[in-house]
Formats: structure tokens, sequence, C-alpha cells
């Protein structure tokens, strides 16, 4: 995957064009910006629980991460395309397997050196699982390796056709809905894991095609037809994924016991559940299918929006040009800087030094991204 390389220059199709892609740019800048923020904010107690992770229902930084791996299977399909007009299937193979592996080790250092410091600074509680189990079973599952495996997941099938791709979606949506409902939504939900666990590259696969998909419409047509068709195709991924949430309601063992909306339906995305869950629940703890399918229409609608915004009425943001272009950056400064930082906080500030402390906070990863911007320093997925 090349997330932010000249790969991504001149998508094939009317509009176009033939610099780099200005929507896929600040929708990703959009991103990484709101990474920014709800990784921050969520450390305060004033912050409304609005702005920040659940695991029992979709909330709006639960949106963030399935942006993501939709950008990233955008630039997936586009720089794959690409690649194998010039090369042959085996070097095409192995130049993926390299930048995936790439992208595995250095989420794997990352987040275990910050486990290892975090049990040395705080040691773990008797009777809690062992540094190694913590590792293998949730430390390590976090964005950058999730999106390392959902990608080598789904390279066999991200040069074909969209039935296929489609169909491969499917199932791995299913494949995962049966290993929930056999053991694995009891375990990642009370080890617990993170955003789905060693198996959450099943679902994670959802948005990541979604994103394939969504270049096959930009490279298909002009830029005003694509609007449309993404953002019909973002609405009824975002209700089919409340469906899927909905089959709490009819699923046995029924863990509901009454209420709800018409009797049928659950609470909508963004609202706290009143019952019980279980598998079908949206939730990013457990990368259930009903919150990433609702996650990966959220992505297409919102990408609508910017390919309207950026490419037909041709307007753009500095800023999100600068994060879009350089995310892996911003990724790994603002852990850094967060690591640095949240020592010097107090979860209990008002609500002024969480403004102030976040400004800061943005403006130092601004200012490190643009620096590197400017040296001519992107580092590649």
């Amino acid at each position: 995957m090349e997330s932010a390389d000249r790969g991504e220059r001149g998508a094939a199709g009317p509009g176009a064009g033939g610099g780099r892609i200005a929507s896929l740019d600040q929708f990703r800048g959009y991103t990484v910006l709101a990474m920014f923020v709800v990784n921050f904010v969520g450390f305060f107690a004033v912050v409304p629980a609005a702005l920040k992770h659940h695991n029992t229902y979709c909330s709006y930084p639960d949106t963030i991460m399935p942006q993501f791996f939709f950008a990233a299977g955008l630039a997936y399909r586009l720089t794959w395309l690409k690649r194998a007009a010039t090369t042959t299937r085996r070097r095409l193979v192995g130049r993926f397997l390299r930048r995936i592996a790439g992208l595995i080790l250095l989420g794997v250092l990352l987040y275990g050196s910050g486990a290892v410091a975090e049990s040395w600074l705080d040691p773990p509680k008797p009777g809690g699982p062992p540094l190694a189990a913590r590792l293998l079973g949730r430390e390590l599952f976090q964005a950058l390796v999730h999106i390392g495996v959902t990608a080598l997941w789904i390279m066999p099938v991200i040069g074909a056709r969209p039935r296929v791709r489609i169909a491969f979606a499917a199932g791995s949506a299913a494949l995962h809905v049966a290993l929930s409902h056999g053991f694995y939504y009891e375990w990642v939900m009370t080890f617990p894991g993170i955003d789905g666990g060693p198996l959450g590259f099943l679902t994670w696969a959802v948005p990541m095609l979604a994103g394939s998909l969504a270049y096959d419409v930009l490279a298909a047509g002009a830029r005003p037809a694509a609007v449309r068709q993404l953002a019909a195709w973002g609405l009824v991924l975002m209700l089919l994924g409340y469906a899927l949430a909905c089959l709490n309601r009819v699923t046995p063992p029924n863990q509901y016991s009454g209420g709800g909306l018409c009797g049928l339906l659950v609470e909508p995305p963004f609202v706290p559940p009143t019952q019980k869950v279980n598998v079908w629940t949206m939730s990013q703890r457990a990368g259930s299918i009903s919150y990433l399918t609702f996650g990966a229409g959220f992505s297409m609608l919102l990408l609508a929006a910017f390919v309207w915004a950026c490419d037909v009425k041709r307007f753009a943001l500095a800023p999100l040009r600068t994060f879009g272009s350089n995310a892996l950056a911003g990724y790994v400064l603002h852990m850094v800087l967060d690591w640095i930082s949240k020592p010097l906080l107090s979860p209990d500030w008002p609500p002024w030094s969480c403004a102030a402390s976040l400004g800061l906070f943005l403006a130092c990863c601004y200012l490190g991204v643009r620096a590197l911007e400017k040296r001519g320093i992107f580092l590649r997925l």
C-alpha cells in the first residue's frame, strides 16, 4: 500500500486531473485531524460522551478508524492497478508484501514499546494476564497492525472485479459472525481486545474493500456522477449496518427484555443502548459487522462530500492537505506527543484548560508534519 504516494496521481476517468486526488488528501487529512482531537480529549472527564469511544454503540470517535481503512483501500486499489500495468504478478505481490510487512513491523514496535513502558511505569495487578499475553491478544492489534493484516487478507482480490470483492467482504463478515457466535465475541469483550482483536481483520476488510469500490466509482466517470453514486451507496451501507444491529432483537439467545423502538429496532447510531448487547451490536472493541458496515457507509458518504467540495467546487484547506499527504507521519508523531503530554495533564481539568491543551497539542502536530512536508519527507504505507 502507498497511502500518500505518487501512485495517487491522476486517477483514471474524466475529472481526475493530472495531479493528486485533492478529495482523497482532504478526506484523509480530516480523518487524521479528527483522530488527533478525539484521542486527546477522551482523556478528560469534562468531555461529553459523544466525543469518547464506547464499546456498546457507535459514537462519533468510533467513525474515525473505519475512515482510515476506507482511504487505505482506495489507495490500495489505485496503486495495485497502476503497478500491475507495468510489472509482473510476482514482482507486484513481492512489492506489496514488503510494504505490508514494514507497516506491521512499525506497528509492533510502536505498540509493543508503549505497552512495555506502561507495564513498567504501572505494573499490572496480581492475577491479570502476563505481558506476553496482553501483547499478542490486545496491545499489538491496533490501527497500523490491523491495516497491515487486513491488506494482506484482501490482497488476493484487490485487483479483482467488484462482484468478487463484494463476495469476499461478505464471506469474511460471515466467518467473523460465525466465530463470534461460537466463542470470539465473549473472548474479545472480556479479555478485553482492542479494535476487534486478532480476528478483527475479517470485518475491517469491509471498509477497506468499500474504499477499493469507491476508487472504481471515481475512476469510471465525471466527478458529479461519482458524488451521486458514492452518496447513494454510502446511505445503503449505513442502513444495512443499522439493519444488522437490529438483529439483536430477533437473534436467540435474545438478551433484550423488551422496550426498544417499535419493539423491532434498536437505538440508532450515536445513541447509547438501553438494553443488553450481543454480537450484532455496533462495537469497535468487538469489530462487529454492524459497526463496520455502518462505518464503511459513513466513510463513503463523507468522501462524496469531499469529492463535491474539492474536485467539483475546487475548495481545499492547506492544513488538511498537509495531514492527508503525510498521514502515517502524523499518526506516529501524535502518538509520541500523546505519550509525552499525558503525564503532564490531569483528567479533572476544567474546560478552558482542556481547550488550551488541545490547541497546543494540535499546533505541535501540525508544525511537526508541516516541517516534514517542507523538507520533502513523507512516510509511506
